[in-house]
């Protein structure tokens, strides 16, 4: 643990926040880690295929109503910009998902538009690699995949939303050595230097220059907000749109979705016929929804996105974990908000117990530590559309924890 400590950079990696060590990685099965390998280039295909759709229904080629809720609460100038033809094609080049394991290998609870996370584990990489661990991506494969999207370098515009994460960019940028830089993205005042965007699109308000950033291009993510809508997981499962995703995706990158995506639905309180029923919760409306009893209700809420809320678990609500009165509520709430703020809800899906050594943060002794894990891994998309897997983060927390993300009392380690 002393090693690790000695080594980390001093302004650390989060602002205000910390982990357990580990002394060692979090290693898989040789079937996880060829799901692992795999991975990347269905989850591209699935985002193409979204794209895809999104643009036919602007169209007018499939229905409107695709493209209008995934427009919801978007300023006008956003909505223009992701809808002209120079956009066709442009998808985020860095794709992360946040699986969770479970007794049958992995759930995907989100795909992450823009990640944090990788100049940390860019770092754990390199000193359990040096350390001899044979770790995803090895020592190097964070930073050479996200050098490999920007041959001539580029400038990481991190705002003041996600200044958490500044240390961790700063760091990345000193490993990736030159035509590299890392700016507030409030102070962009032009130039003709890529750029990777490090911040999510609700927060362009706060950002003078963001018209101008994404009218001039070069900038991955794209400005593209209906990428950073969880609406997609649930849009996946929608009955009327199943040809449509046969269509757009080949038979296996299909089925490997179907086996990744819990079943979810987008929350319209629009009404339905009497007779009919919203598919696996057998019920016609959305306030019978909120009338679940706690067995019923294993299910997640979650606020799509273009929100504050929409990240670090702010905007997730499970079901059986909240008072009866708390459910009905906060269904009521994202019906109230269809028009203007989507929210959706996924089948809550089980997560595995796992056992993995840390030290004590306070007296430096090994432990064992039950609990639940979450793994990140990073694929990057190079020029041709490849993907290239380039590490994979490992959260481990207590097994009390329903919400995995990084906190105190959480392990953060590669994965090998």
């Amino acid at each position: 643990m002393d090693a690790l400590k000695e080594a980390a950079p001093d302004k650390g990696f989060f602002a205000d926040r910390q982990w357990l060590w580990s002394p060692r990685p979090f290693e898989l099965s040789k079937r996880q880690r060829k799901i692992l390998n795999g991975l990347g280039h269905p989850l591209h295909r699935f985002q193409q295929a979204g794209d895809e759709i999104y643009r036919q229904s602007a169209r007018g080629l499939l229905p409107k109503w695709i493209s209008g809720l995934l427009d919801a609460g978007k300023p006008d100038w956003l909505v223009a910009h992701q809808r002209d033809p120079g956009q066709a094609g442009e998808t985020p080049r860095v794709i992360r998902p946040d699986l969770l394991l479970t007794e049958d290998g992995f759930t995907a609870s989100e795909l992450d538009g823009v990640p944090g996370g990788m100049g940390t584990l860019a770092w754990l990489s390199k000193m359990y690699a040096r350390g001899g661990f044979e770790i995803f991506g090895g020592e190097k494969g964070m930073l050479e995949g996200f050098a490999s999207l920007f041959p001539e370098g580029a400038e990481i515009l991190v705002s003041e939303e996600s200044g958490d994460y500044l240390p961790e960019m700063e760091w990345l940028v000193e490993a990736l050595g030159g035509g590299f830089s890392v700016s507030q993205a409030e102070k962009w005042a032009g130039g003709d230097r890529e750029v990777y965007r490090f911040f999510e699109l609700f927060d362009l308000p706060a950002i003078p220059g963001a018209k101008d950033l994404a009218a001039r291009g070069r900038v991955t993510p794209p400005f593209k907000p209906h990428f950073e809508e969880k609406l997609w997981l649930a849009l996946f499962w929608t009955p009327a749109l199943r040809k449509v995703w046969s269509k757009e995706l080949r038979g296996s990158h299909l089925q490997r979705l179907q086996e990744l995506l819990p079943f979810g639905w987008v929350v319209d309180p629009s009404e339905i016929p009497p007779h009919a029923a919203l598919p696996r919760l057998e019920v016609a409306s959305w306030d019978e929804v909120g009338d679940f009893s706690q067995k019923d209700r294993r299910l997640v809420l979650k606020v799509s996105g273009f929100s504050e809320l929409a990240w670090g678990s702010r905007g997730v609500i499970i079901g059986h974990d909240v008072a009866s009165s708390e459910w009905q509520s906060a269904i009521a709430h994202a019906q109230e908000e269809f028009s203007t703020q989507p929210w959706v809800v996924q089948e809550f899906q089980e997560t595995k117990l796992v056992e993995h050594p840390y030290f004590d943060s306070e007296t430096g002794e090994k432990r064992i530590m039950v609990g639940r894990a979450r793994l990140c891994p990073y694929y990057f998309v190079d020029g041709q559309g490849k993907t290239k897997l380039g590490g994979c983060l490992a959260t481990i927390v207590p097994a009390d924890k329903k919400k995995i993300h990084g906190m105190r009392d959480g392990i953060l380690v590669p994965c090998m």
